[in-house]
C-alpha cells in the first residue's frame, strides 16, 4: 500500500501543471476527512489535494491492466435511492479499479420497500463488514444523518437539492485541466439552478478556488436566497455570454418541477438554450459543459454538445479519476483514525 501511495504522490509532484499551480501556502498536506459530504466546508488546500490526487490516478485508465491495489479487501456499497447511470457506474468502476469489492443496493428491491428506515438499512449493511458507503438520496442532509449513524466512510453521490460533490469536483477538475489556475475564471451556470445540487457544489468549489460564478436562469428557476450566495445573477444569457470562459449548462429537471416554470420548452430554448447561433457570441475557446443527461434541443443543441468546445465526454472520463481519488482519500483517513484510536487505547 505504501508503494502505491508513493507512486501516486510522485505522479502529482511530476505533473508540470500541478507544479505551476502549487498552492503558495502548501506544505506536506494530509487528508483527514473520512467522509465527503459536500464542498461547502472544504478549504482551498483540501480541494487542491483532491484534484492533485485525481491527476495521479488518471493514468490507471490507460494501462493494459486497469487495476491498483489501494482498496484491496475493502467493501464499497452503492446505496442509491434514486435512479442513476453515470454516477453509479462511475463509482462502481472507480471502486473496482482500486480492487475493492462492490455491493450494489437498489431501494426498489430492498427492505426499504417494506418500510425499513435509512438508518436501519445502513446499520444492517455495516453489520456485514462494509467500509465505504456511496449514497444518493432524495432528501437533503441524508448523508449527514448517515455519517452520525455508522462508522463506515460516507461519500455523498447527491442528496436532494443540497450537493453533489463529486460532480462538482469533476467539473472543476476539467476546468483546471484545460485552464490551470482558476483564479478569475468566469463561469456561467445556466438553467435549472433551483433544483440543481450540481450547481451548489460547483458554486462552493469554484468560489473557494477563486473563480467568478454567474448564475443564469429565469427567475422561476433561481433558488430562494440566491442573493446570499457568492455569485452574480443574470436573467439575460445573451448579455453575459461573451464574457464567460466556461458555460456549464444544467438539465431542466422536469421530474422535480411541480408546476409550469416557463411558458414552453420552445421559449426556454430560445432564451436560455445554448444554440449554434448563440455560440457565435461566445469566446472562441469557451469551455462548454453539461453534467448529463442532456435534453438535446432544450438546454443545448446537438451541434454544440458534440462540437469542438464541448467537454461532456471528458467530464465523464475525468469523473472516474476524481471518484477514485475520493474513495482512496476517505479510506486513507479512516485507516489513520483507527490507527490513532488504537494508540490511544494502549
Amino acid at each position: 500500500m505504501s508503494n502505491l501511495n508513493n507512486r501516486i504522490t510522485q505522479k502529482i509532484v511530476d505533473n508540470p501543471q500541478i507544479k505551476k499551480e502549487k498552492d503558495k501556502t502548501a506544505t506536506r498536506f494530509v487528508w483527514q476527512r473520512k467522509h465527503l459530504l459536500g464542498l461547502q466546508d472544504l478549504s482551498r488546500q483540501e480541494l487542491i489535494h483532491i484534484l492533485d490526487t485525481a491527476a495521479g490516478f488518471q493514468e490507471i485508465s490507460h494501462r493494459s491492466v486497469k487495476k491498483a491495489p489501494a482498496l484491496r479487501g475493502k467493501v464499497v456499497v452503492n446505496l442509491f435511492f434514486e435512479d442513476s447511470t453515470r454516477t453509479r457506474n462511475s463509482f462502481t468502476l472507480a471502486a473496482q479499479r482500486l480492487s475493492a469489492d462492490v455491493l450494489e443496493f437498489t431501494a426498489k428491491t430492498s427492505s426499504v420497500s417494506k418500510g425499513e428506515t435509512l438508518r436501519d438499512t445502513a446499520r444492517n449493511l455495516e453489520a456485514m463488514g462494509i467500509d465505504i458507503v456511496v449514497i444518493r438520496h432524495s432528501s437533503g442532509g441524508a448523508t449527514h444523518l448517515l455519517s452520525r449513524c455508522i462508522d463506515a466512510c460516507i461519500v455523498n453521490a447527491g442528496d436532494g437539492y443540497h450537493e453533489h460533490p463529486t460532480q462538482g469536483l469533476l467539473d472543476i477538475f476539467t476546468m483546471r485541466e484545460l485552464r490551470g489556475d482558476l483564479t478569475g475564471l468566469k463561469v456561467a451556470i445556466v438553467g435549472d439552478i433551483a433544483h440543481s445540487r450540481v450547481a451548489r457544489s460547483n458554486i462552493w468549489g469554484l468560489h473557494t478556488l477563486g473563480a467568478q460564478v454567474y448564475l443564469v436562469a429565469p427567475p422561476t428557476l433561481m433558488p430562494s436566497g440566491v442573493r446570499e450566495l457568492p455569485v452574480q445573477v443574470s436573467h439575460n444569457f445573451d448579455e453575459i455570454i461573451g464574457q464567460m470562459d466556461v458555460l456549464n449548462m444544467l438539465r431542466v429537471q422536469f421530474e422535480r418541477i411541480g408546476s409550469s416554470v416557463f411558458p414552453s420548452t420552445l421559449e426556454y430554448s430560445r432564451m436560455f438554450g445554448l444554440t449554434a447561433e448563440r455560440m457565435k457570441r461566445a469566446k472562441k475557446d469557451v469551455i462548454v459543459m453539461h453534467p448529463g443527461p442532456i435534453n438535446r434541443g432544450l438546454e443545448i443543441e446537438s451541434e454544440v454538445a458534440d462540437g469542438p468546445n464541448s467537454t461532456v465526454l471528458r467530464q465523464v472520463s475525468n469523473g472516474l479519476a476524481v471518484r477514485m481519488a475520493v474513495l482512496f482519500l476517505v479510506n486513507q483517513a479512516a485507516a489513520a483514525e483507527k490507527k490513532k484510536s488504537k494508540r490511544v487505547d494502549k
